[in-house]
């Protein structure tokens, strides 16, 4: 049953619980608003197009872009979006949107991987139509292949193809993609903010769907944020939209459909793949050059490192040091940044695609990732196991804006395990930068035995003037030294934060697990500390 107290229905809920996700509902609650922060604001206005999912007077589920002209998103508000100019009537929510509807939205912005989502309701306008936020939240970058954007002469006479099944074509079209989007909706007779409809973003190696006839379709569901929004809608409601977009052309093909979930797939392609959506196709419109958009054709092309190190840094914790196989320099980064790298997976079908933050320092001229060894993760246990000094692997340049705010303003650096990887890269930086800047390094993990770059960080904390840092133990054993090792047992709390007067102009930046930084974000906020003054970023569910 729906409560006032999460922001997930109970689709949602059944299937954080099926997947062994926990009370995710509790930990990421507060992830979830009913607002954009001014960072999501900006990014929104940005944003050449936004894909929505919304369902048409006909009760079918679609998934569509609206794209616009520069400028054309704006957001006079924090709970409000407008779109200017007029939909192209072929598409098949122009009537709906523009007349008012409940709508989902993903804003993704393919060139640097970043991605928010929200969903509401739209209202007509004089300009296009508005949209009245229920709920809104950032998204991982995982799964998305890269691409630049550019403007085409849009055309005069775009064709549109309505049939009951895929063609050949079509079916070729699919086999070929990387990415699609999916739109799912709930509607309870509740009025909660979990109502309406969800757009969401998939991708994979090209093939990753799998075309089982012409009328069925499986998509394999990856590891992920753990909010289950999709699958969660479809356990409540099966109808589904799928869409996927010919990068190259600007045309669109919509799929509508009822989807079921195949929670122990037995035919999946892909090990990764940890459930199947299965979709049954009702209705399919191939809309050809639908778009004045252009995206690069492929993904940005990869550059060949080599491992000089491997470094273990604690007990399931190891580093990688990167360099050019070919000898010329690496494409510089920000500390803070994330590396994508691809491995060749155990069936050689697919590449295993993770990214991992960059964790040495962004002036040494070579890349540094920190893994950790996850027990069900294929990639960070390929890593561990079989990656060696020597061996080379694939990665694009780095990505990310999850950096430091400026150059001057006091720091306090915040993480938990392996989220600390991120927070050793911008201490770094931050030193490197102004020696005598006002730096504050907080840092929760078990034990010693699990503390990783512990003596890299007492090193640089001991050689800056202006540099403190806090440890906190959760679970320290016998031999660890209250007042060596560690300086608090327990979990770091937005008191023990505040508690440092690192003043009014400081920045805070919080790394780990998503209910680590929910806790801290909201306590801090609750405490008076600015919203844009708090930057995240979570690692895992």
């Amino acid at each position: 049953m729906q409560t006032t107290d999460t922001p997930f229905h109970k689709g949602e809920r059944a299937a954080q619980l099926r997947a062994g996700a926990g009370d995710m509902a509790r930990r990421v609650a507060p992830f979830i608003r009913d607002f954009m922060p001014d960072q999501h604001r900006a990014f929104y206005q940005d944003q050449p197009f936004l894909v929505v999912a919304s369902g048409d007077a006909e009760g079918r589920v679609w998934a569509t872009i609206v794209e616009g002209s520069d400028g054309f998103i704006r957001s006079p508000d924090a709970h409000t979006l407008t779109l200017a100019g007029a939909m192209d009537p072929q598409d098949p929510l122009a009537k709906a949107l523009t007349a008012g509807a409940d709508i989902g939205v993903v804003g993704i912005e393919l060139a640097t991987r970043r991605r928010n989502r929200l969903s509401g309701r739209t209202r007509p306008t004089d300009a296009g139509f508005a949209i009245d936020i229920r709920q809104t939240f950032g998204n991982c970058p995982q799964y998305i292949s890269e691409r630049d954007w550019w403007r085409v002469p849009h055309p005069t006479r775009p064709t549109s193809q309505s049939a009951a099944q895929l063609s050949a074509a079509q079916i070729a079209h699919i086999q070929a993609a990387d990415t699609l989007f999916i739109g799912s909706g709930h509607h309870s007779a509740e009025q909660a903010a979990s109502n309406g409809y969800d757009a969401s973003h998939r991708g994979g190696a090209p093939g990753f769907v799998q075309v089982v006839s012409p009328t069925r379709l499986r998509i394999p569901d990856y590891s992920g944020n753990n909010f289950f929004n999709t699958i969660g809608n479809l356990i409540e409601d099966p109808r589904v939209g799928l869409l996927f977009v010919d990068f190259a052309t600007g045309g669109l093909l919509h799929v509508s459909g009822r989807a079921t979930i195949d929670w122990a797939p037995q035919e999946a392609r892909d090990p990764s793949a940890l459930r199947v959506i299965e979709v049954t196709i009702e209705r399919v419109l191939d809309r050809r050059e639908a778009l004045g958009l252009r995206w690069s054709k492929t993904p940005m092309p990869t550059r060949k490192l080599v491992v000089t190190a491997k470094t273990k840094e604690a007990e399931d914790i190891t580093s990688f040091t990167l360099s050019a196989q070919d000898g010329a320099p690496l494409a510089p980064f920000k500390a803070g940044q994330h590396l994508p790298i691809a491995l060749e997976g155990p069936t050689q079908r697919a590449k295993l695609r993770r990214s991992y933050s960059l964790s040495g320092p962004a002036h040494e001229g070579s890349y540094r990732i920190t893994v950790k060894r996850e027990p069900q993760g294929l990639a960070s246990r390929m890593l561990h196991s079989k990656i060696a000094v020597g061996d080379v692997i694939d990665a694009k340049p780095p990505a990310g804006d999850f950096v430091i705010p400026d150059n001057s303003s006091p720091l306090v650096l915040i993480s938990a395990g392996v989220g600390l990887t991120p927070m050793v890269a911008m201490l770094h930086e931050a030193l490197h930068q102004n020696p005598n800047r006002p730096v504050w390094f907080l840092h929760g993990t078990r034990n010693r035995r699990h503390h990783a770059l512990r003596t890299e960080v007492a090193k640089l904390i001991s050689d800056a003037p202006n540099a403190t840092s806090r440890v906190f133990y959760s679970q320290p054993d016998p031999d660890d030294l209250l007042g060596q090792h560690y300086d608090a047992q327990g979990r770091i709390t937005a008191q023990e934060v505040l508690a440092l007067t690192a003043g009014a102009q400081a920045h805070y930046l919080l790394c780990g697990p998503a209910g680590f930084v929910t806790a801290l974000t909201s306590g801090l906020e609750a405490q008076g500390v600015p919203m844009a003054q708090i930057h995240s970023e979570t690692f895992g569910g």
